[in-house]
């Protein structure tokens, strides 16, 4: 099936994510999935919440959250922060 979205991820997610632990990489990579096949707003996710109008999160887990922004009317999503709870920018 063809991605809906394009979704990118920066860089230093990619590099806060390879310090998740393994069962967190794996739901960051399925949520990219999802993000790619049915776009932002994926209300079946743990703890999924509309931060702003174009920024969005979700618990991963208890101590791990993503979250990602969408500019309406385009089919590009970011994902800006992958890591702990604690520090996340919201």
């Amino acid at each position: 099936m063809e991605a809906r979205y394009k979704v990118t991820i920066k860089p230093r997610v990619l590099r806060r994510a390879q310090k998740m632990p393994e069962r967190e990489r794996d739901l960051l990579a399925d949520l990219v999935e999802e993000l790619r096949e049915h776009g932002p707003v994926l209300l079946h996710w743990k703890n999924y919440s509309a931060l702003s109008v174009e920024e969005y999160h979700c618990h991963l887990s208890y101590h791990w959250v993503a979250c990602w922004r969408h500019e309406k009317g385009t089919i590009e999503i970011e994902v800006y922060y992958a890591g702990s709870r604690e520090n996340a920018p919201y």
